[in-house]
């Protein structure tokens, strides 16, 4: 007699209606369970109906901490990902800058690791600003072709 009322009732806090089937069958245990104390009640129906509104308020509680729990889980796996992500990356690019040809490493180092202009290259070399640019230019080209399958990986992370 009473469960599709407190249903009805539990729908009005839960929505899901499975969820407030499950919520009035565990009060409906509860009751079972503490059989010896419904002698002692006055008002049976309003005592069901707060028992039911209490249960669906914990049960919001329980599923706001849940989701907290969960989304503070997912970011944490998301920035170790990144920090994966971010790993195989430099190793990729550690590798791929190994295999240019030795004056080309040396400028595309000073210049994109150390930050040096192409003036301040040329200078400590011993070589003209142009073929700092030229160095540069196939530096970055040829960094292109070995890396352009782990170019999603490079996007991901940005």
């Amino acid at each position: 007699v009473y469960f599709p009322k407190l249903v009805r009732f539990a729908r009005e806090y839960v929505i899901s209606t499975e969820d407030a089937e499950n919520i009035v069958q565990d009060i409906f245990m509860y009751l079972w369970e503490h059989r010896d104390m419904l002698d002692s009640l006055t008002n049976t129906n309003a005592f069901l109906f707060t028992l039911t509104k209490n249960r669906c308020i914990d049960f919001y509680r329980q599923k706001t901490r849940i989701d907290s729990q969960k989304e503070s889980l997912d970011n944490l796996q998301d920035r170790e990902l990144k920090l994966k992500i971010e790993a195989l990356m430099q190793d990729l690019l550690t590798r791929a800058i190994e295999h240019l040809p030795e004056k080309c490493r040396q400028v595309f180092i000073l210049s994109r690791m150390n930050g040096l202009k192409h003036e301040e290259i040329a200078g400590q070399l011993n070589i003209s600003v142009h073929t700092v640019q030229n160095h540069i230019v196939t530096a970055i080209r040829k960094l292109k072709v070995e890396l352009k399958d782990y170019l999603p990986l490079f996007i991901f992370i940005i």
